[in-house]
């Protein structure tokens, strides 16, 4: 706990504030601006400025170093650095996302960067494969009805193109001069 966190008890007296005018963190100001100073800033308690000019300019003089003193305090107890990451992991951290702003994390930024890129390409290779195997299976599906249809047809061909169903259709079709032949075939030879 910082000496400034300690609670105030009755028997400490409560520091002396310092105000400190807005325009006057980019430069000095007039002695009449600043209200009151801290007394440990100055190395004792704020003082009445005194009727002569000298003493005047001692007092701006000291005034103006407290609020030099107390804009270096702010400055240094302002700082944009994370506080150092506890050794103790918990699930409040987690949640809370203090293990996400630490520095070990914003090192790693380009390592998340990378691991979010592979997992969109795993995502859109497995939908494509998925679709890829889709298509498979359709045209499988149809290749499988053409060649059944190949083999039916086949077969019908087949069973048409016999002797004895040609034959039989021969029959059917009385003007047909065709016929089976009752004779053996003979070799007709011709001279030359």
């Amino acid at each position: 706990m910082k000496e400034d966190d300690k609670p105030i008890t009755p028997a400490q007296p409560a520091p002396a504030a310092a105000t400190v005018p807005a325009d006057s963190v980019g430069g000095a100001t007039p002695a009449a601006d600043a209200a009151t100073v801290p007394a440990d800033s100055v190395g004792g308690s704020p003082k009445a400025a005194p009727a002569d000019s000298a003493g005047a300019t001692t007092d701006d003089e000291r005034t103006e170093e407290a609020l030099k003193a107390t804009i270096r305090k702010i400055k240094a107890s302002a700082s944009e650095e994370d506080p150092k990451p506890t050794s103790q992991l918990s699930l409040r951290t987690i949640l809370g996302g203090d293990l996400l702003s630490t520095e070990t994390m914003r090192s790693q930024i380009w390592l998340f960067l990378l691991i979010v890129v592979f997992a969109v390409v795993y995502v859109a290779f497995r939908y494509q494969c998925q679709q890829d195997m889709l298509t498979i299976d359709r045209l499988e599906a149809e290749l499988k009805d053409a060649k059944f249809k190949a083999l039916s047809s086949s077969s019908t061909l087949t069973e048409k193109s016999r002797e004895t169903h040609v034959l039989k259709v021969l029959k059917e079709n009385k003007d047909s001069l065709l016929g089976q032949a009752d004779q053996p075939p003979y070799i007709i030879e011709v001279p030359e």
